[in-house]
């Protein structure tokens, strides 16, 4: 076996800030994954919800392969056709207006604070507003969109942070009115938090977030960059709700493996926050990733995604319901669309399925609160489905509680 030696060769040179699985992954096909001893992996993480068109989608590979032969990199300082068609098909999806692409999630996060705080200042003519966030959240690791996440033991290490960020309970509208003052500026939070622990939002509380947000001029900032493109049932999360924000965060499955992120904003919201010369960004929205973004774009709705999402989580939660009631230590299941936590009892660590899941050939995530993520490709039927639920039966049987 190579992997021990391969294992061996990275921790030599590589910084030590992931506690990685024991697993040297070399290519996938459909919606599994081959390691280099060529082990075969049901993936149900998706490379941290990504990977939604599973791999080795040809339609896919072929855009980006063209984009390699043509060009790769501009800067910003230019146009460049694929940034065009890939803006023009995102505004269309999302329903907003203008867009900026990153490089990342976080730095999406990144510009959608800037933005918040130059709307505000543009307003008010002064600096020096604030941002409520939530409870629980995660949105990066860069500096800004740590301060906005709300779990300390990721945070504590490294202040001071950002100032002006404030934190209000998830699903409770009262703690957000608590606190806002004559400073808040925006309102951030996942419409389903991830790796807090797998919650829906209350539509009640979106709807309710959103009107203290009209009646205080205050801006609506959704991160759906893991919940976003598909993976709820719908294009993006907030179409489920019907509450529309100001700014959207997309990145993971906005690119399906390219490293890409974007923030998108309402005409108003251009009209009035950053102006050139506020913000930019060198590698953002360079042509090869932007071939990716509008050719997934394409993909999503000529494969009919969201809505092969949505007709199928009913059968998903219902083999997670069977999971529930044959297990003890399943306390029950918790998402929306392909976006699902396995609640299990802190006797059984959420680690170690996760770990006899690698050994038994199937990848599943971890996410707060002892839960077991589930983020599989877009593209997984029911026969997967049944072979998910097999094996997390097969390693349950086998764990003594």
């Amino acid at each position: 076996m190579e992997k021990e030696k391969y294992i061996t060769r990275a921790e030599e040179c590589m910084f030590h800030v992931y506690n990685r699985f024991p697993v040297v992954f070399d290519h996938g096909e459909g919606v599994y994954l081959y390691d280099t001893d060529g082990k075969k992996y049901l993936d149900f993480g998706s490379g941290i919800g990504v990977m939604a068109l599973g791999y080795g989608n040809k339609a896919y590979q072929d855009a980006l392969k063209e984009q390699v032969d043509k060009l790769t990199h501009t800067s910003n300082l230019y146009y460049h056709l694929p940034m065009i068609e890939a803006a023009e098909k995102m505004t269309k999806i999302s329903g907003m207006d203008k867009i900026f692409f990153t490089n990342s999630g976080a730095e999406a996060i990144e510009g959608a604070i800037k933005v918040a705080k130059k709307y505000a200042f543009k307003r008010d003519g002064h600096a020096g507003h604030e941002i409520i966030a939530m409870q629980h959240s995660f949105h990066g690791r860069t500096v800004g969109a740590l301060s906005a996440t709300g779990t300390d033991h990721y945070r504590e290490p490294f202040y001071p942070l950002m100032g002006g960020v404030k934190f209000a309970n998830f699903n409770d509208l009262k703690s957000v009115e608590d606190a806002m003052d004559e400073k808040t500026c925006a309102i951030l939070m996942e419409p389903i938090q991830g790796e807090g622990g797998i919650y829906p939002a209350d539509a009640s509380f979106i709807e309710g977030v959103r009107k203290l947000c009209d009646q205080h001029d205050i801006l609506l900032i959704f991160d759906e960059i893991q919940c976003g493109m598909g993976r709820s049932g719908r294009l993006f999360a907030y179409q489920k709700y019907g509450v529309k924000p100001d700014i959207l965060t997309s990145a993971k499955a906005l690119g399906c493996g390219v490293p890409v992120g974007a923030f998108l904003v309402t005409n108003r919201v251009a009209e009035n926050s950053l102006e050139p010369g506020d913000h930019g960004t060198t590698y953002g929205g360079n042509p090869l990733v932007c071939a990716a973004v509008s050719k997934v774009c394409d993909l999503m709705e000529e494969m009919k995604l969201p809505e092969h999402v949505e007709k199928t989580t009913a059968y998903l939660e219902k083999s997670l319901d069977e999971l529930t009631e044959r297990y003890d230590f399943v306390l029950g299941h918790r998402g929306m669309g392909f976006m699902q936590g396995l609640l299990l009892d802190t006797k059984l660590p959420v680690g170690q399925v996760v770990s006899k899941g690698l050994e038994h050939g199937l990848v599943v995530l971890s996410a707060g609160g002892n839960v077991l993520r589930l983020l599989p490709p877009l593209v997984v039927g029911e026969e997967e489905i049944d072979l998910m639920k097999t094996t997390l039966e097969e390693i349950f049987d086998a764990i003594e509680v």
